[in-house]
């Protein structure tokens, strides 16, 4: 009988990092059914709603990042890391996976850490043009590397390279509905045209506050917008749109599932 795959996903914070994640996780169940994928997050952090959400088991560390400004801070964020290094270790013990995969976040410098000192094989996947710090900490203790884009030696050792792009989610690749079915279930008109604004979450602000400064122009513009504002402006927001908001402007706080029905990749 053979032996069970089992694998440790780990990382997160942001969307950027949580839905590669969710998409490796389902291409690993498309190829191996019965294997079990185990994620590993940040305490208090997005991955501890979007990934159960999605079907997974996950493991929360108290793991968070360096305050640059306050340097004073730092001593409790190190208890937090060498607290979140010995859970990892005890996680790893438990569940015994075959291989481990870092996406990026707070969660994953712990995690992958450890799994390579326990000699389990271990990969990255890197989302963006700028690689972020864990993943560069992490990237001599990885058997690959995979990134997006080209021009990654900068960051990374070229040895250890694999250019795949960024992991897709399979339901946003098996469009079913029509334009014109998809705009009306988001209550847009099909007839306009339409426009998506949706910024990560270092990025969401700036364009936030940008959309705010245009109403005028935007009620002017003929098109249709749909906003995603994400969660932490999204109350704020909706009281400044309060007798402004244009007919047109359509809000809302997050898009959590641009799959099934097939609603977004239809639209454009």
């Amino acid at each position: 009988m053979s032996k069970q795959l089992k694998f440790i996903i780990s990382g997160g914070g942001t969307g950027g990092h949580i839905f590669p994640a969710i998409s490796i996780a389902n291409a690993i169940k498309a190829k191996v059914p019965d294997s079990d994928i185990l994620f590993v997050g940040a305490e208090g952090r997005m991955e501890m709603q979007r990934v159960p959400a999605a079907g997974y088991p996950i493991k929360g560390l108290p793991v968070c990042g360096f305050d640059r400004k306050r340097l004073w801070r730092n001593f409790a964020v190190l208890w937090k890391l060498w607290k979140s290094q010995r859970m990892a270790k005890s996680i790893i013990r438990e569940f015994g996976p075959s291989a481990a995969v870092g996406v990026g976040g707070y969660a994953s410098g712990p995690t992958i850490n450890m799994c390579a000192d326990m000699g389990i094989p271990c990969l990255i996947q890197e989302q963006n043009s700028y690689a972020g710090v864990t993943n560069k900490l992490l990237a001599k203790k990885a058997m690959k590397i995979c990134v997006a884009y080209d021009g990654m030696e900068r960051f990374f050792p070229a040895e250890k390279i694999e250019n795949l792009g960024n992991p897709v989610r399979q339901s946003l690749m098996e469009c079913a509905l029509s334009r014109e079915e998809a705009a009306r279930q988001l209550g847009l008109d099909p007839s306009c045209r339409i426009l998506l604004i949706v910024g990560g979450s270092l990025g969401a602000r700036t364009l936030n506050e940008s959309v705010l400064q245009h109403l005028e122009e935007i009620k002017q513009s003929g098109i249709q917008i749909l906003w995603q504002t994400g969660k932490y402006y999204h109350n704020d927001i909706l009281q400044q749109l309060e007798g402004r908001q244009p007919a047109n402007l359509k809000v809302t706080d997050f898009i959590s599932d641009m799959g099934p029905p097939n609603v977004l990749p239809t639209l454009w």
